[in-house]
């Protein structure tokens, strides 16, 4: 069922993250899968919709910044530098999870991503849903990324619970996902180049 974005409809989609159900969402970037992350279930529901690779991890939507310490064990200087520089922001950070985080997340790789949207209707979503939500695109492995509602309600149909249609994604490129897990290793580049950020942490090498 597709129903569209209002304020009216948070409740709605709380309930439904509330009881373990999947949806799908306009992200800061593409339609992606939001569920608790927390819910065991829900995440193994999100990889079988997906049928996601085995040792990829699901990344994690944050509505606020003091979000991230339920899902990064100890925040590295480098974590701090480019939070501080490009959040909130297309940037995905990979970290060493803290340990309640579920396998169903981290895919048994003990790291996690989180992201902190630049988008306030996003943050909005995910601060009613407890303030974190799976945001993994909302497409089956190996297909394009769903950029509407109409879109992601092809690739899965009544699989989900519901589809929230916040319109046509605002930007035509992913996040870029950096992994911080023990040195800044680049994952994909995506809305933010990786000269930018390279330049961004040679300016202050110092903390590190």
């Amino acid at each position: 069922m597709i129903i569209s974005q209002t304020p009216e409809c948070l409740s709605r989609i709380a309930d439904q993250i509330t009881h373990g159900g999947v949806i799908a969402f306009r992200t800061d970037t593409f339609y992606g899968l939001g569920a608790n992350p927390f819910n065991r279930q829900a995440g193994k529901k999100i990889r079988e919709l997906k049928n996601r690779e085995e040792k990829k991890p699901i990344l994690i939507l944050l509505s606020d910044q003091d979000q991230v310490r339920r899902f990064i064990a100890g925040r590295s200087p480098a974590f701090n530098l480019l939070a501080e520089r490009f959040w909130p922001g297309p940037l995905t950070m990979v970290g060493r999870a803290a340990p309640e985080v579920p396998e169903e997340i981290t895919a048994g790789t003990l790291t996690v991503g989180v992201r902190l949207p630049d988008d306030e209707e996003v943050c909005a979503l995910v601060r009613a849903c407890g303030g974190a939500l799976t945001a993994t695109s909302a497409n089956p492995a190996g297909r394009e990324a769903a950029s509407t509602a109409q879109e992601v309600e092809r690739y899965f149909g009544a699989a989900l619970e519901l589809i929230v249609d916040g319109g046509k994604a605002r930007r035509d490129r992913p996040s870029t996902v950096l992994d911080l897990s023990m040195q800044v290793r680049l994952i994909r580049e995506g809305a933010i180049a990786w000269p930018e950020i390279q330049t961004a942490i040679a300016a202050d090498a110092s903390t590190f």
